[in-house]
């Protein structure tokens, strides 16, 4: 038996061997993320400044813009913006110099046009701090637990020691009787006991070795070879057993999440690649749910992957796939690919059948694919399941898409985009409604990610364009400005920029009252093309707005080459626009940015008059929301 002092040493070594690593492991990543922030610190001093320098000849105006960004979005050690001899800004913490030096020199750049000297280095003292006193405290639980392991080690040898003594001294005792030293004749059991219960400890090691691999064997069956993860057949069980009968899981939302560029990895890469491209897309999704030990993965087919969040609701699986959305956004930033997967989300419940949930959450997908890249869409329209009694699967979506093209079952209403001063320019945005075979109104947003998802959008632009130019000029609406939505994939169509170009040289009187909005994902997809489209809009009289600003990483350097006449910002830089102060920094130096170059800045998304006042302080020029102004037929 070990003595105390024995025990408490060795779980001494292991917890000073524990303590050793994990300060090792700890500074090695407070080291990377002070490499990585340093990094992004610098992307965003060059974005920022070619920005500011593009578009003010100031070079004071310049350095104080960049400084009141810098010094309200980042702590530094160290930071000191100049101009030849010209000091704008100086600052230096003695007291973390020390402690700063250990994660990296002071970086120094040159930001062009502005000629601005910029020398820095960030301060993460506290984050140092943070894990030196987590260090500590681990320190002192491994201690702890090492002197606490040590005293029930020793306590529980004590006390089988103990046993077994008095065991045996009873067995001695039995021994020294006389009767038993007189006993001659032992039975053939009393021999037999000792095999007997050798044969049965050994049968049953093989009975546990046997059980443990049919269990393997079964596992086997259930995970997904490549990535690891549970594959479609324990999916299925998974929700058969576990949802559909009794279970404390009784509700949740599932994820769809599509690989949508493995076929082109295949095609272009190779095989193998396309593998890698799946694993990686596997590991990000494992590493976000390694918090969250109730969340389930598993791989549909090739290119899908389900994720099942039980018993919670809509908006905590947002929040997730919004975490989705952003690792995707790095992974795509680091493979340069055009987009990495897209999530469709839909609610569950013991009530709804998997073949619903699985053709919802499609159609989300569908959906995501729309909007920018590596986005996700929740779907709760389930009435496109049961509309007029059947269930409308893709051929029944061609059907009425086609019906919709064909008999122009389309009704069209406008919803006004208020100016926020006398002198702004703004126009009443026009929204398509569409009506299936039975004339009831189809759910706008899956028509349109049906019809690209059915290579049939470029169609139902052309019948929006001729619907909205017809009843402009029957209506003799030609008094005001109306803008019209374009998809990605028509502007990127060469066909349908020549149509559209004859279109509107035949209406002289209605071209100029037209406004284009363009994704600012679709004229990033090709920057030759874009530039083609709105220089053909402007040559025919008609203006551009670029819509969803500020989701992608394009500069005003760009835009001033483009010239659109509009910019409406994404509504996640105006949603709660009046408690983020972040926000309300970055939209009113694009708006700054934006009216030097004649560009028109305009706000969706506007629900409240908190939001309204907040942003007409930032100056801009007008604003769009079910506040200001719902949706009404034009």
């Amino acid at each position: 038996m070990y003595k105390f002092s024995k025990l408490f040493i060795k779980n001494l070594l292991f917890a000073v061997l524990f303590i050793i690593l994990f300060t090792l492991m700890a500074f090695v990543l407070v080291k990377e993320h002070a490499q990585t922030e340093t990094n992004q610190h610098q992307h965003t001093i060059h974005l920022l400044a070619n920005q500011l320098g593009d578009n003010s000849g100031n070079i004071k105006k310049t350095a104080t813009d960049l400084n009141n960004f810098l010094t309200k979005t980042y702590q530094y050690q160290s930071l000191l913006v100049k101009n030849n001899n010209t000091v704008f800004l100086s600052y230096d913490n003695k007291q973390t110099a020390w402690l700063n030096s250990q994660l990296g020199t002071p970086k120094y750049m040159v930001v062009n046009p502005s000629d601005l000297q910029v020398t820095y280095q960030l301060d993460f003292s506290p984050l140092v701090h943070f894990v030196l006193t987590l260090i500590a405290v681990i320190a002192a639980l491994s201690i702890l637990f090492a002197l606490t392991s040590a005293k029930l080690n020793h306590k529980l040898q004590s006390k089988i020691f103990r046993l077994i003594s008095k065991q045996i001294a009873n067995e001695l005792a039995q021994i020294n009787k006389p009767e038993y030293s007189n006993k001659r004749n032992f039975k053939s059991d009393d021999l037999d006991i000792p095999v007997l219960t050798e044969g049965i400890a050994e049968i049953k090691t093989m009975m546990v070795s046997q059980l443990k691999n049919t269990a393997n064997l079964e596992v086997k069956a259930h995970i997904d070879s490549l990535t690891g993860v549970e594959n479609r057949n324990r999916f299925v069980q998974f929700f058969e057993n576990t949802i559909m009968k009794d279970s404390p899981l009784s509700f949740g939302v599932l994820l769809i999440t599509r690989c949508t560029e493995l076929q082109n990895i295949n095609k272009v890469e190779g095989y193998s690649s396309g593998d890698k491209y799946l694993v990686n897309i596997a590991n990000i999704l494992k590493a976000a749910i390694s918090s969250k030990p109730s969340y389930k993965i598993f791989r549909l087919n090739s290119s899908d992957f389900a994720t099942v969040i039980p018993n919670e609701k809509l908006k905590p699986a947002e929040e997730f796939a919004n975490e989705l959305t952003l690792q995707f956004n790095q992974y795509q930033q680091k493979s340069g690919y055009e987009s990495v997967a897209y999530t469709g989300l839909v609610s569950f419940d013991k009530c709804k059948p998997l073949g619903e949930l699985l053709a919802l959450a499609d159609t989300g997908v569908s959906v995501a694919q729309t909007q920018k890249a590596n986005s996700w869409y929740t779907e709760t329209d389930t009435a496109i399941l049961t509309s007029s009694g059947k269930n409308l699967g893709t051929q029944n979506w061609r059907d009425e898409i086609n019906n919709v093209i064909n008999n122009q079952s389309i009704k069209l209403l406008v919803q006004p985009i208020q100016p926020s001063g006398r002198n702004s320019r703004v126009y009443g945005e026009i929204l398509a409604r569409f009506m299936n075979s039975n004339g009831d109104m189809l759910p706008p947003t899956t028509f349109f990610a049906m019809a690209e998802k059915l290579d049939k959008i470029v169609d139902v632009d052309k019948l929006i364009i001729d619907t909205a130019i017809d009843e402009i000029t029957t209506k003799n609406l030609l008094g005001n400005s109306y803008g019209i939505n374009i998809s990605s994939r028509s502007i990127n169509n060469e066909h349908f920029i020549i149509w559209l170009e004859r279109k509107l040289l035949r209406e002289p009187a209605a071209a100029p009252r037209l406004i284009f909005e363009i994704s600012e994902f679709g004229l990033q997809q090709n920057i030759k093309m874009a530039k083609r489209v709105v220089d053909m809009l402007h040559r025919v009289g008609s203006r551009v707005t670029v819509e969803r600003f500020g989701v992608g990483l394009t500069s005003f350097k760009f835009f001033r080459d483009l010239t659109p006449d509009f910019i409406k910002m994404d509504s996640s830089y105006t949603r709660d626009i009046d408690d983020d102060k972040n926000n309300q920094y970055f939209l009113r130096l694009m708006i700054d940015l934006a009216h030097r170059l004649s560009i028109n800045v305009l706000a969706e998304g506007i629900e409240s008059q908190e939001e309204k006042h907040t942003l007409e302080k930032l100056f801009i020029d007008g604003c769009q929301g079910y506040y200001v102004g719902k949706p009404v037929p034009l």
